[in-house]
Formats: structure tokens, sequence, C-alpha cells
């Protein structure tokens, strides 16, 4: 076993692989960036390495800086953990070249699986079933049209490098598809560099149902399936294990398929054989096709690790410094069930767009496995993926698994930062996810329930302002009676963009009637607990000028100092300004120029993805405030259009 070993990434799988080498009695050496100097990850290793800037691009992707880095701090092998270089062959080269042990697949094998069309090809000659298409090398506009109508629509336009969706287009019909290979084609250049895509054919009700392969170099065996299909635009949102409805004579077929994708390239370490399965007419052995390989570990590793009872990155951690497969097939067998929730910090009713910010407070339940680069006082930047915490479930049976992770979810504490733990709430109490009727069409189709916002209560709305006058841990403004009357003032609270008026009254230090919006809530502190009409009160935190009631995946509310309330206006409506930090990707709007409501007037690129921002009205285009190419902070005014009256609207 290695004494020492570098992780070459950060937040919470950096956080992960450390946790396994602390208890293997390994050291690990962390990397950071300048946003990441009081990272997680940091303060858990045994000593952390400054690689540079903040973007990617000048830390946690410079192989070489990485590389010497290991070799000034002695370790001997290098966990890669996903993402970034973790896929990257030439970086695998450039550690052995160094001495260095990766800890992960051959250079050789990462290039068997790194080009999607390439991949297909080998794994067609090796017996593993692909999806119809044209991976060719033709990849003229006219030729991949012609292949697409040789296949029959609709069909899928996919990128042959990376992943997370992007590059990809689903087309439905011929007249669509000039238009959808240029942006999949733009897409991909941006995103990996490679513009070469690949045409499938569109599986009408498709499940993502993977399957976890782990090799030495010359054997591999499975540790069973992950079904990955609640999707939405390609990114995984809640993964489980096992796949609901499998079937035992598919598990066998999909296994050996995958031992066989595995084997064929001489895999070693951890890796993630994806299939795409018809789920129309219930799970058929003659119903899967191979993907992708993803040659690194997964994401959603955890549920495998529930149900197995196996820690994925311990094998990882000996089969790279020598030890043979720690298990044969015949020694694996499935517990129970698991669950994995992805938690972000975004703001789901406003299109999931990427938010940053600052973690208040952050607060995980007992009896779930929380995975977290983050805690309590960290910001989420704008530099990297904004995954706050993946929260993981495990039960006898998939409906106590999923009622343990609804529960979860429900426990989870956030302040600070807008996320999607109410959309993962909705999804948890799905009906027809309960039932296991799961295909990666089911968000899409039930979008608007899924994402509708929490509205407080005249409950939740009275606890924040006690909470705002400080009254909570009687400390407050008051304590106890005036002389002839009980003393009443009002509070001032923001919820989202509405301003809410509490009218408080005491009536003694455990005692308070609030009016809000006509009706009275009467709130009664026995036993030092707080009540609200004889209910017990939800905890809440107060950070600042913010107020967050863990009620409805938690509710967040702005206090008002009424003194500055003249200042506060409703902002300039025909502004169009960065919803994020980013960068100014494309600009299509022009000085002059007449917009319709909904068109795309600029493309922002944050957080690895890239943001349509739209004409809120039509109108004609005043003013274009910024460059292409520009880096812009969130707020920054890019668009101004004519006002109303101007162009004689109204």
């Amino acid at each position: 076993m290695f004494d020492t070993i570098l992780i070459a990434n950060r937040g919470e799988i950096a956080c992960r692989v450390i946790e396994t080498a602390r208890r293997l009695g390994v050291r690990t050496v962390a990397v950071f960036s300048d946003a990441d100097r009081g990272a997680k990850h940091v303060a858990l290793a045994d000593r952390a390495v400054h690689i540079g800037g903040p973007a990617p691009a000048d830390s946690y992707l410079r192989a070489e800086r990485i590389v010497a880095a290991a070799l000034e701090t002695g370790a001997q092998a290098i966990h890669p953990g996903y993402g970034f270089l973790s896929e990257n062959p030439d970086f695998v080269e450039a550690v052995e070249a160094a001495g260095l042990t990766f800890i992960g697949p051959s250079a050789d094998a990462i290039r068997a699986m790194g080009l999607k069309d390439a991949a297909k090809k080998l794994m067609e000659k090796a017996g593993v079933p692909v999806v119809p298409g044209y991976h060719g090398d033709n990849l003229s506009p006219d030729h991949l049209s012609g292949a697409a109508d040789a296949i029959g629509y609709p069909v899928l336009i996919k990128a042959v490098a990376g992943g997370g969706g992007k590059g990809m287009r689903r087309v439905e019909r011929p007249a669509d598809f000039a238009a959808a290979l240029e942006s999949a084609c733009s897409e991909a250049r941006t995103a990996f560099g490679n513009d070469a895509v690949l045409i499938e054919k569109w599986i009408e009700k498709p499940r993502h149902i993977e399957v976890q392969v782990f090799g030495d170099g010359t054997r591999a065996v499975h540790l069973y399936e992950r079904d990955c299909s609640l999707q939405r635009r390609h990114q995984k949102v809640i993964e489980e294990a096992p796949a609901p409805g499998m079937t035992e004579e598919m598990r066998a077929a999909m296994g050996q398929a995958a031992v066989r994708a595995a084997e064929t390239i001489g895999y070693s370490g951890a890796g993630t054989v994806e299939f795409i399965v018809d789920g129309s007419d219930g799970l058929s052995p003659e119903g899967f096709w191979f993907m992708e390989m993803n040659t690194r570990l997964q994401v959603e590793h955890p549920v495998t690790e529930a149900i197995t009872g196996v820690d994925l990155v311990e094998w990882q951690l000996r089969v790279a410094s020598g030890e043979g497969l720690p298990c044969q097939q015949d020694e694996l067998s499935i517990n129970g069930h698991s669950f994995e929730a992805r938690l972000y910090a975004e703001d789901v009713p406003k299109g999931f767009l990427p938010a940053t910010g600052r973690l208040r407070h952050l607060a995980f339940p007992a009896g779930a496995r929380a995975d977290s680069g983050v805690r309590t006082g960290d910001d989420i930047s704008p530099h990297y993926d904004p995954m706050i915490a993946k929260i993981i479930t495990h039960g006898t049976t998939r409906a106590g698994a999923l009622r343990r992770l609804s529960s979860a979810l429900e426990h989870c504490e956030v302040a600070g930062c807008v996320t999607n733990l109410a959309f993962l709430g909705a999804l948890a109490t799905h009906e027809g996810f309960a039932r296991g009727e799961v295909d990666t069409g089911l968000i899409d189709r039930d979008i608007d329930a899924l994402v509708v916002a929490p509205a407080p209560g005249p409950r939740d709305i009275a606890l924040a302002a006690l909470a705002a006058e400080g009254l909570l841990d009687g400390t407050g403004f008051v304590d106890g009676f005036s002389m002839w009357a009980p003393l009443t003032r009002t509070v001032q609270l923001r919820h989202g963009d509405t301003d809410i008026a509490v009218r408080l009254t005491t009536l003694g230090p455990d005692a308070y009637d609030l009016v809000v919006e006509g009706q009275t809530v009467q709130a009664r502190r026995d036993a030092g607990r707080w009540q609200l009409d004889g209910q017990s009160a939800p905890r809440v935190v107060l950070t600042g000028d913010l107020v967050t009631v863990f009620a409805q995946y938690g509710l967040a509310f702005r206090i008002i100092d009424p003194l500055a309330r003249d200042g506060l206006g409703a902002g300039d409506a025909d502004l169009i300004e960065a919803p994020m930090p980013g960068l100014v990707k494309a600009l299509d709007a022009r000085p002059g120029q007449a917009v319709t409501k909904g068109d795309r007037l600029a493309v922002l690129e944050a957080m690895k993805m890239e943001h349509s921002l739209l004409a809120p009205r039509d109108g004609v285009v005043a003013e274009v405030l910024a460059e292409a190419g520009a880096q812009v902070e969130a707020g920054a005014a890019l668009i101004r259009l004519e006002d109303e009256e101007e162009t004689g609207e109204g």
C-alpha cells in the first residue's frame, strides 16, 4: 500500500478519497486554487499545495504543476477523482513518466473509450450490443443528415467527446436537423475542443442503467447496476441501486456485457459501463445497448457501496498498489436498496440557474450519508460545479430507502444560497417514481408540478418575524408589558420579490400575537419550545439580515430596515443583466434591432454551462453594454432596451 497519495481534485470527491485514505493509514496531499485556499478538502488533507488561479485552466487542469506537487511532497501515487484530468490519457502518461502511479486505468484504456464513436465500434466487435446509429468519419452536414434519414427520426446528435449532456440535441424531423447540428457542434467545440458528433436512434421511452465494473488490468467483475434515469437535460438528479424492475436474466446479461467491455480494453480500477435501455414494455435482455464507458469513479458510486458493502476507493488504492481483485464475482451480492440525490445551489423556478453565495448555515440529518465538500461559511464559487452535497440513504427495500431519502431531504438545513431541495423533495414523493415507473423523460413530463416554488404560510412568516426581532431566545427589543397596554410594532420582511409587513404584539416574554395578512398567529413558548397556534415551530436560524425557516425545505426572508426602504427600487425592467458571474460568450443583439419576447440576446458561460439571456418583452435594443469575450460579475448590465414610451408601445 502507498504511504502518501496526492488527490488531483477538489470538493466532495477529494474529501471522499481523504476519508478512505485516512482509514487505511495513507497520508494525503491536497491541491488547491486561489478560490479554494480555505476549502474543506484543504483542511482535511495532511498537506496542501497551491497550484494556481481560480479558473480550472489555471489550476486543476495544470497537469505539470500537479505532478510537480506530488514529487515535491513525496507522494507515490495520484488519485484523479472525477472531472478535470481524470479521463485525460496524456495526464496518465505524465504521471507515469515522473515515476508515479496513476490510481486508475491505463492511458490506452482511456483512449479506447474516450471517443464515443470509436468506443462503439470497439464494443460492437467485442459482441457488446450498441444503439443503431452512425459513428463514421464523414462529418459533413449533408452526409450526417442522410445518415439521420436512414436511421429514422427522431434521432440524437451527440458529441463524440465529453459528456454531461453538452453537445447533445434531440431532433424530431429533418427540417430541424441542420440547426440542431450546428448548435451541437458549437457547444461541443467550446466544452471539449472537439466538434465531432455521432448520430443515434432516439429510444422513445429510454432508461439509463449503468453497470459498475472493477478490473485489475486482466480480469474484471461487476458490482451490479445503478439506475440513473431520473435526469434533467441529460444531467443526473437522483440515482438508485439496484434498478427497479430488473430481472435476474437481464442483470446477468448486462453484467456480462459490462465485464466483456472492461476486459476487452484491459481495464484497471473502477469504471462504469453505461447502457440505454428500452423501458416501454418492461426490461428485457434484448432491450439494452452500450452508450459509453466512464473510465473513472462516478459521482453516484455511493449507492453501489451501500448495496454491496464495498469501499470502491479502497479497492482503487489496493489494485493500484499492486494487489489483485479484492473479490471474485461469486463473492459479491446485493443487500437492500439505495438512493442518492444531488443537492445543488441553483434557482429552480428560474430555470435551474446555477447560484453562487455564502453558505451561512449548513447541516445534514442523522441517518443519511452526506458527501460534501463545503461547510458553513464556505462560498459557492462561480468557477466550479455548484454541488453542495450528495444525500445517500439505504434501506432493506426500495420503498424504505425512498422514505428515508424523502425524510433526509426534509431535514437538510441550508441557508445563504437558493437550492434545489424542494425540487428533490417533490421527486422523492412523486407517485410514479415511487412505483418505479421511471424513465429519462419523467422530469420533463411533470416539470410544472415539480418546480412549484414553496410559498410561506402565516406561521412561517410569523416565526421569521420573531427571529428577526431576536425574540426566540429572549434577547429582543422588549421584555414584558408596558404599564398600560401591550407593546406593538411592525416588522418588515421580504420573501423573494414580495414585501411582507407583520404586526407584532408583546403579551409577555413567552407570548406574542402576530398579524400576518389579516390572520393572527399566536406564538407561545412552553418548556423552552415555541409553538405557533399550538403546533411545534420548525427550526430557524438568523444570520445577519437573513432569516431561514426550515420548513418546506427552507424559506428565506430578508429583514428590511424601514429607514432604508426608499432606496430599494424594483430595478430597471429594460436592462438585461448577468444573473451570475461569467464569460459573455456571444452577443446576438445590436443597437436599433427590433426584438420579440423570448429572442436570444446574449449567451453567458458560467459554471461549465451556457445560459441564454432572452428578451423580456417585445422592443428595440437601445444599447449593448458589454463585449463578447468579457468576464462580467453578477448584476452587470449587458443590454438595454428602449423605454416602451420611447418606442410608442404601451
